[in-house]
């Protein structure tokens, strides 16, 4: 029987059910709810909307060149090898988990960008008329997976040779 060693099984796996989620709700938010687009108030505080992000997080860099989609896409692209290069040596969950919920976000976001040239966003917080930029599924995995990363990095000391 063949041993697998490291946790590279569950980031990978977290991966894929992140990027396979984040383009189903974004299908529903497109197919379904956003027929035709418009604001769906929620709660007092939470409404749907749609939103196209051309940019990069809360629409930095954001750009119309019939270019940029395809460049951003490359960088994250690149990025998600090096998580991938890092997630084969990673021994914990934590980080794995981590690791498995930011390539999953920017997969999905890459998705997008391939596809329609901007990532779809809908989730639109706000508060006394100040709205936090619209996100996604993808854009929270990426944002509770560097959080879970940074916290392993501050909190978690792994046992030293002696």
């Amino acid at each position: 029987m063949v041993r697998v060693r490291g946790m590279w099984p569950l980031g990978l796996s977290l991966a894929v059910l992140v990027a396979a989620l984040d383009q189903l709700t974004k299908w529903v938010i497109l197919a379904v709810v956003m027929q035709p687009p418009r604001t769906i108030p929620v709660t007092p505080f939470f409404n749907l909307v749609l939103a196209w992000n051309r940019g990069i997080s809360f629409s930095l860099f954001d750009n119309d060149s019939p270019a940029g989609p395809f460049l951003l896409a490359g960088f994250a692209g690149l990025i998600v090898l090096g998580l991938a290069w890092w997630l084969v040596r990673v021994d914990r969950p934590w980080p794995a988990v981590g690791i498995g919920l930011v390539m999953g976000g920017a997969v999905g976001n890459i998705i997008d960008r391939l596809r329609f040239g901007a990532v779809t966003d809908f989730l639109d917080f706000h508060l006394a008329g100040w709205h936090w930029p619209a996100f996604n599924l993808a854009d929270t995995a990426i944002t509770i997976g560097v959080a879970l990363l940074v916290l392993d990095g501050l909190f978690d000391r792994p046992e030293r040779a002696k």
